[in-house]
């Protein structure tokens, strides 16, 4: 900290979170030779696995957990979202969230905040102490406040994500490289400023974890040829994770959380071409590759990850489906997707969540009819170009996405992580933690400070 934070005295409680984007709590419990640091905070306090959120998408997650709301309140749903009344689409930034943040609290409550690297916080706001955005930001140059953050995060190489088209390579050494000079660039910057700030709540994201995941977590599991580069990557987190850790003053608690789980890929599911085989999806034309290309006799299209939207007369421009029709054609696109199955044989749906199980709020209008929470190996996506088939194996991307196993840990002993926790619990928890009010009809989550296992 800086040294009128060191003096100040006020005894106002802190919070410092540290997210590693798609880390399993299982990665971290199974190998604690790997991570000795987070090993050790979880014995000071408490961890455990968490649930994510309908969908567990990072462009939903991120939102949700940092505002505590479901993406009907929120807004965000994914990486692709489409206008209300229209087929035109877009990919959502800070101005589409629309719940407060934590950091948003923690502002109004005259406290300061340093935000590091949190995707979906494009442009970066300016009624904060520090932010520089996150993930889907396109340059550095514009994605600092206030600006000289950005002289002094160039001089530094930091950047703002690693380079994935080194992951498709059949050699993937590039790949790590860069990964581990991405996260150096990225501890570097986070070191500095929790010690240059003076700051109540910091809050940094480590997003190069789900980077390497994506490309690496076939090889983890089932002891590929990059293995021992993916659990060095991760002890490198590790030791970053630890200094920071034990830079931290007394009156900090410190939490480290990830915002939905990893398995291994096996199958992507292309969406939209099995509903095209199913008659269910129809094009204009030929040469199709948008939502504004499907035709007025379609029943329902699709987004990622597994968002089902049914083509609806007065809410989509060309809707074929009668309203009357709305919910036995729900039905009927629900229970195909229970009978789903994949090449060797089993079903692609964990389970299939209706939009009134997941989406509450006043941002609902765009969210979808059915989500599919894929079974463990099927990772589900939604183009609108044409596909040679339903059922594809990238090759490079082997790591997929899982709504069960995030990671939450903290070193308060007092944070209780049961079974029934999960995204949307933490934005509230960093609040009491923080002694920083709140209104509890004003989040979907509910404090841990106090709960136990």
């Amino acid at each position: 900290m800086g040294l009128f934070d060191r003096l100040r005295g006020d005894g106002d409680p802190r919070v410092a979170f540290l997210g590693i984007d798609g880390v399993p709590y299982s990665l971290v419990a199974d190998n604690p030779d790997v991570f000795p640091n987070l090993t050790e905070i979880a014995e000071t306090g408490t961890a455990g696995p968490i649930d994510s959120i309908v969908p567990p998408e990072s462009s939903a997650c991120w939102p949700a957990l940092t505002t505590g709301r479901n993406p009907g309140a929120a807004g965000v749903y994914g990486f692709q979202d489409r206008e209300v009344g229209s087929y035109d689409t877009y990919v959502p930034n800070r101005s589409n969230v629309r719940a407060d943040r934590v950091w948003d609290r923690v502002e109004a409550a005259d406290r300061n905040a340093t935000v590091m690297n949190v995707p979906v916080t494009f442009p970066p706001q300016r009624n904060v102490q520090r932010m520089v955005s996150g993930f889907l930001c396109p340059t550095l140059d514009k994605a600092t406040y206030p600006d000289e953050m950005r002289d002094y995060l160039s001089g530094i190489d930091y950047r703002l994500d690693v380079n994935a088209k080194l992951g498709h390579r059949d050699d993937r050494t590039a790949f790590f490289e860069n990964a581990d000079e991405t996260l150096d660039g990225r501890h570097e910057a986070f070191d500095h400023y929790v010690a240059a700030d003076d700051w109540d709540l910091f809050f940094g994201v480590f997003m190069t974890t789900d980077r390497v995941n994506h490309f690496a977590f076939r090889d983890y599991e089932h002891d590929g040829p990059f293995r021992e580069e993916f659990l060095d990557f991760y002890r490198r987190v590790d030791k970053y994770v630890g200094s920071l850790w034990r830079s931290m003053p007394d009156d900090v608690t410190t939490i480290v959380a990830s915002d939905h789980g990893f398995t291994t890929l096996e199958y992507e599911v292309n969406c939209n071409r099995w509903l095209q085989e199913q008659s269910w999806l129809a094009y204009e034309g030929d040469d199709h590759e948008s939502l504004g290309d499907i035709a007025a006799e379609s029943r329902a299209y699709s987004f990622i990850p597994g968002r089902f939207y049914v083509n609806l007369e007065g809410r989509e421009p060309r809707g074929g489906v009668p309203e009357d029709e709305y919910e036995e054609t729900v039905a009927e696109l629900k229970a195909m997707l229970q009978e789903f199955e994949g090449p060797d044989g089993r079903p692609v749906a964990d389970r299939v969540v209706e939009r009134t199980e997941a989406f509450r709020g006043d941002h609902d209008d765009i969210a979808p009819d059915l989500v599919v929470v894929p079974n463990e190996g099927f990772d589900l996506k939604s183009g609108f170009g044409e596909k040679d088939r339903v059922f594809e194996s990238d090759g490079a991307r082997n790591g997929m996405h899982t709504f069960h196993n995030a990671t939450l840990i903290t070193d308060d002993p007092d944070v209780g992580v049961g079974d029934d926790v999960d995204l949307l619990d933490l934005a509230p928890t960093m609040l009491d933690l923080m002694d920083v009010d709140y209104s509890r009809a004003s989040v979907d989550g509910g404090s841990l400070v106090g709960a136990r296992n």
